[in-house]
């Protein structure tokens, strides 16, 4: 007899067996699209060192690219890629990555990743190591050409693995680095529509309103369980501001804001809420749980002295939201209504003298 049962929704292992099986899932689609992908990007790697290698030995300007494009598109009327501008791309592509023995010894994995997103690299990123690195957490998330942008413009390689934390003190080796390079500092929130007067409720509600954005800037591997999380610890009812599950740690995140500037006092509360997560919800096949404080601004040597002292894995990360509405300068912003108001007497007004 089947039961409709369906409370396991809520199941905090059923949420883990979801995101394990999405990540799986997702790999599996990014191995299919590889090999077709790989065909394109070695074709257009030899046709830029071919470019390369006549203009070198020839002296051949962009007057031959030109001719080439032409020709090409003419042999070939149904093949895209062959305009003039994207022949140069494809020399520029290849002078990009030939340069370094490393990048030619992972052109397998470097082929990995459409066409556009290498343009995209070779446009944004000046320098190998940070188109490298952006190429290898495009190939391990899936991201798209928009989320690529969108990373590589919040400057992700310049934030990620920069918070404090205590990691190496309390984390096994195999675990501290993962986890360092998990959490970043700052966090970008300019996804929040958020005006200036906002408490620590607010900044969550809208957190978990825009949960999609926020997976997003959190990184890849994070799986959400809840806001508020409630813990009943001998009677006493506590609750987590965010609680989330690392798929690749293996472990919970605690998730703690405070809409002020970093106090040593902040972590006493954390540090009481990553126990009891380990002492209540963590099971054997979980690893240690780890907490994130993230502030609205911290003194750095301040933080790093007061994790000295504290005995769980935690970091401390401050978040920038550099599109804050001023709520006086928000309430002088007309509505959706008054601006349909003003078109429509607007056109009534042409209406009416034509010849104005």
């Amino acid at each position: 007899m089947e039961i409709n049962d369906l409370s396991f929704l809520n199941d905090i292992e059923y949420k883990k067996l979801l995101s394990e099986l999405k990540e799986k899932v997702r790999s599996n689609q990014l191995k299919a699209s590889f090999k077709v992908n790989y065909e394109l990007l070695d074709l257009y790697w030899n046709l830029g060192k071919e470019i390369v290698t006549r203009q070198e030995k020839y002296s051949w300007g962009d007057a031959f690219i030109k001719s080439l494009s032409k020709d090409l598109r003419k042999e070939f009327p149904d093949l895209q890629g062959f305009s003039e501008t994207n022949l140069k791309y494809m020399r520029r592509f290849y002078i990009f990555y030939e340069k370094s023995q490393q990048a030619v010894d992972q052109l397998e994995y470097i082929f990995s990743i459409p066409w556009g997103h290498h343009i995209l690299l070779m446009t944004k990123c000046k320098s190998l190591a940070v188109t490298l690195f952006y190429i290898d957490k495009t190939i391990k998330n899936g991201w798209s050409r928009s989320v690529l942008e969108h990373q590589i413009d919040s400057n992700l390689y310049e934030r990620i693995g920069h918070a404090i934390t205590n990691f190496e003190q309390r984390l096994p080796d195999f675990q501290s680095d993962l986890a360092k390079q998990t959490l970043k500092d700052p966090y970008n929130f300019d996804f929040l529509t958020i005006t200036n007067e906002y408490n620590e409720r607010e900044l969550q509600k809208e957190l978990v309103e825009k949960i999609s954005e926020f997976l997003l800037e959190l990184g890849d591997g994070f799986a959400y369980v809840g806001k508020e999380y409630k813990l009943n610890i001998n009677g006493d009812n506590f609750y987590i501001d965010l609680l989330f599950y690392h798929i690749k740690l293996q472990a919970y995140v605690v998730v703690e804001l405070k809409t002020e500037k970093f106090k040593p006092e902040h972590l006493g509360q954390l540090n009481f809420y990553v126990t009891a997560i380990n002492k209540n919800i963590k099971t054997n096949r979980d690893n240690e749980t780890i907490g994130l404080l993230i502030c609205k601004d911290k003194n750095d040597v301040v933080a790093e002295y007061s994790l000295e002292s504290i005995s769980l894995p935690i970091g401390i990360s401050k978040y920038e939201i550099k599109n804050i509405f001023n709520e006086e300068y928000k309430s002088s912003l007309p509505s959706i209504k008054e601006i349909e108001e003003g078109i429509k007497a607007i056109d009534g007004e042409n209406v009416s003298h034509p010849n104005k």
